[in-house]
């Protein structure tokens, strides 16, 4: 797609965003962001058949940035430094304190998780558990090759921890959303990596 395209693209995915934020899924329509934008219906239509495909893509780019950070090719080719257990604890640090920041640019995903946007439907809440889904696959073989690597335990279950870390991060991220304090003050994170390394380190 030429860039002017993925422009306009993302044009419309953020400003779908701002409005179901504002006003709900339900009550958000093609019209309404189109007026908002100041262009055509059928500019709109180039690049989504319906607002619910403007959704699945946003939660898609979402899930996609997430799995990105916690690309398997990433922590292999930096265990392969030899790196010590301090830096692989400062490696784990970082890597979770850019997804949770990612979550916080992006809070439509979190309202999402916990049903918090008005008017989804099923169908909606199977994307976002499948978007899910594959962030939590990606994290458990970060996991398993710390294992592998003889950083983790030997007894953890590499998709029962990364059920229990994505899970609690969430519940963080949303708790502290809600009440408008700052997830990512360091002492925050901090605590979200001790408890997670506790459990897991040799």
């Amino acid at each position: 797609m030429p860039q002017k395209g993925e422009r306009r693209k993302q044009q419309i995915i953020d400003t779908a965003k701002e409005m179901f934020l504002e006003k709900g899924y339900q009550s958000t329509h093609i019209g309404q962001v189109c007026e908002r934008l100041d262009i055509a219906r059928g500019t709109v239509y180039q690049y989504f058949g319906n607002k619910k495909e403007i959704l699945y893509t946003l939660i898609d780019n979402i899930s996609e940035k997430i799995q990105n950070l916690f690309d398997s090719d990433l922590l292999c080719n930096y265990l392969e430094t030899k790196p010590s257990k301090e830096d692989v604890i400062g490696f784990v640090r970082k890597t979770l304190s850019s997804g949770i920041e990612i979550l916080l640019n992006e809070p439509i995903m979190i309202k999402l998780i916990f049903r918090d946007i008005s008017g989804i439907d099923s169908k909606i809440i199977k994307h976002v558990n499948k978007a899910l889904e594959a962030v939590k696959y990606v994290i458990a073989k970060e996991i398993a090759e710390l294992k592998k690597n003889h950083f983790f335990r030997e007894d953890i279950d590499p998709f029962i921890t990364s059920n229990f870390l994505v899970g609690g991060v969430m519940m963080i991220v949303y708790e502290y959303d809600k009440k408008g304090l700052d997830v990512l003050k360091s002492e925050v994170i901090d605590s979200i990596v001790k408890n997670y390394l506790n459990g897991a380190l040799v």
